[in-house]
């Protein structure tokens, strides 16, 4: 009876059902592509052309399609997941959703392999594995070996990694033998997702969602540590106007000092003080230009302005004081090596001392931010071009972001300026062809920002 159940195991552990378990909860394919070798994955490119879509089941009874779709030079081969998609039908007499079943072949849990359309050689294998369908590994052959690519909304996390295994491994590699294979190689923590990490931060976009209705727009206006209107540029008492009467009145600055004074009055009972955010953290030389215009105008306000800000909270909540210098609140990640532009491999400018990102690269690299730092939102300093002097770029304007993953995995990202929520996209159309600055700050639940009473 010990020798039979000694055999059972070792047998049962060795089903295709346990060798093909993920813990990422993706849909795996390998038990398909173990069937698929010698037809659709080897055989000439002629044969593929007279070849139907099929329908496979794996043992845990979830189906995939694989079919094959050409371009002008290469032939995909895809396994896809089946998936319930619910679509609105238009009719006389109303609308219905019905559910519809498709198989998209850029879905979590998809295996894509290219071949080339003449010789049908091998060119990639793409894994998707991410609710982000610009999110996917991506393995290619060099004689022997192969080359991994990890690529986060066209920016390459990691590109052409040698792994000492042939490339005909991949035909029927599950994800988790991939992520196995590679988890030493490649940053998989950028792409590793928790959707509950991000409790604080949704509750603190509710909050400021809830009061953004008793918000107006004033120029040079902020509130002191007192909660008393002052101007920005003077610390001078402000006098409120009618219109204004019963809401609080907040400038771009002002906005942002107003969300982080909301983190830090639970804990101290009052608010920031207005000059210490006002202390320089960029020197120019006094000869150059920025440096002779910044005598007059102060080029850096808004980066002055959140990296102090940033320090302040830091200070606050480690009941230890922080000077700008000192606090480490500056975002200065390099996750990406390359981009892909126009269908070209080009290499890439990351973190500008004192300047910050491109704005082309910011959802990529909010990506990763929300990935490996769950519990901050980011304030964000603006570098726009003059328009009087296209040679200097000044930090006028501010804002907060806040990057998330919802609960399917998602990745989100909620932005507020000027007491308005913008997304993502259009910040970026906005600010298409500036550089953002980013700082960080730790979000809490305790979130009590001023209100008029």
């Amino acid at each position: 009876m010990k020798r039979l159940a000694v055999l059972f195991f070792i047998v049962f552990s060795l089903s295709p059902v346990f060798a093909d378990y993920n813990r990422f909860n993706v849909p795996d394919s390998a038990e398909v592509r173990r069937e698929l070798t010698d037809t659709w994955f080897t055989e000439s490119v002629e044969l593929l052309y007279g070849r139907r879509p099929e329908i496979r089941t794996n043992y845990e009874g979830r189906r995939f399609q694989i079919r094959a779709e050409e371009n002008d030079t290469d032939v995909f081969i895809y396994v896809s997941p089946e998936t319930k998609i619910p679509v609105d039908v238009y009719s006389r007499s109303g609308v219905e959703t019905v559910i519809k079943t498709e198989y998209p072949g850029d879905i979590s849990g998809s295996w894509v392999l290219v071949r080339n359309k003449i010789t049908g050689n091998p060119v990639s294998i793409r894994y998707y594995f991410s609710a982000d369908s610009d999110v996917f590994v991506q393995i290619s052959p060099l004689g022997r070996v192969s080359l991994v690519d990890m690529v986060i909304f066209n920016n390459y996390a990691s590109r052409g990694v040698q792994l000492a295994l042939p490339f005909s491994s991949f035909y029927t590699a599950s994800f988790e033998q991939l992520y196995e294979w590679t988890r030493s190689v490649i940053p998989w923590n950028y792409v590793i997702v928790s959707p509950e990490m991000y409790h604080s931060s949704l509750q603190m976009i509710q909050v400021i969602r809830e009061n953004l209705p008793s918000i107006v727009f004033a120029d040079d206006a902020m509130y002191d540590e007192s909660g008393r209107p002052v101007s920005v540029l003077t610390g001078k008492e402000r006098k409120k106007t009618k219109k204004d009467s019963g809401k609080l009145s907040l400038s771009n600055a002002g906005f942002v000092k107003w969300v982080v004074d909301g983190l830090i009055y639970p804990l101290t009972g009052s608010y920031t003080y207005r000059e210490p955010l006002l202390v320089p953290t960029v020197t120019f030389k006094s000869v150059g230009l920025q440096g002779i215009i910044d005598d007059k105008y102060d080029l850096s306000f808004a980066l002055n302005w959140t990296r102090n800000l940033a320090a302040a909270s830091l200070s606050v909540y480690t009941n230890k004081k922080y000077l700008y210098k000192d606090s480490g609140v500056d975002v200065t990640i390099e996750p990406f090596s390359a981009e892909l532009i126009n269908g070209t491999i080009v290499n890439t400018a990351g973190y500008i001392k004192d300047t910050g990102y491109a704005v082309s690269k910011l959802k990529a690299i909010l990506y990763v931010l929300s990935a490996t730092e769950p519990s901050f939102c980011y304030l964000a300093a603006i570098r726009s071009t003059a328009q009087t002097v296209p040679e200097v770029r000044p930090f006028n304007n501010c804002a907060v972001i806040f990057p998330f993953f919802d609960s399917g995995g998602h990745f989100d990202c909620t932005v507020f300026e000027n007491a308005k929520e913008l997304s993502l996209p259009y910040f970026m159309q906005r600010y298409k062809n500036d550089f953002v600055h980013l700082v960080r700050v730790g979000t809490e639940d305790r979130f009590f920002p001023q209100t008029e009473e």
